[in-house]
């Protein structure tokens, strides 16, 4: 099966709230080796003027998976799992992401491109608060493979 060029504008419903904890911010920085102290001490995080720890600027990401999933999972999208591969990643906040948000992502397909029997396709993943304010928006290019003739 192909991917589905119809999906091509199609806005998936916000996921489920994602609330942000410390640990998992801590978890995070320590994978990802960040050494900022705002994300590891309250007291360094508030002393630089925010609420609570600050996850590092890639954390978006696991609330993107989440709406990805959605996508992969639509039975009228015509991709199959096996044959994605995530190409590219892009992404720009408003704001840090702090312990103690509430984060859904809205995605939108905004492009899907044949290239031969392949198809390349852009995704638009939104990061909101519990307020619905723009916290960042991450851009995934997915290559999907398709079947040789």
């Amino acid at each position: 099966m192909a991917v589905n060029p119809a999906i091509e504008g199609r806005v998936y419903p916000p996921t489920e709230p994602y609330l942000v904890g410390r640990e998992k911010i801590r978890e995070f920085a320590r994978a990802v080796f960040a050494t900022n102290p705002t994300s590891f001490d309250v007291d360094s995080a508030r002393a630089a003027g925010h609420a609570d720890l600050v996850a590092p600027p890639t954390f978006p990401v696991i609330v993107q998976e989440r709406a990805l999933a959605q996508l992969v999972a639509d039975p009228t999208s015509g991709i199959e799992p096996v044959n994605l591969v995530h190409s590219t990643e892009h992404a720009t906040s408003v704001r840090p992401v702090v312990a103690g948000d509430e984060l859904s992502a809205v995605l939108t397909v905004t492009n899907v491109t044949a290239r031969g029997p392949h198809t390349l396709l852009v995704a638009d993943i939104e990061i909101l608060d519990a307020t619905g304010d723009h916290v960042s928006t991450m851009t995934s290019t997915l290559f999907v493979r398709g079947d040789e003739e």
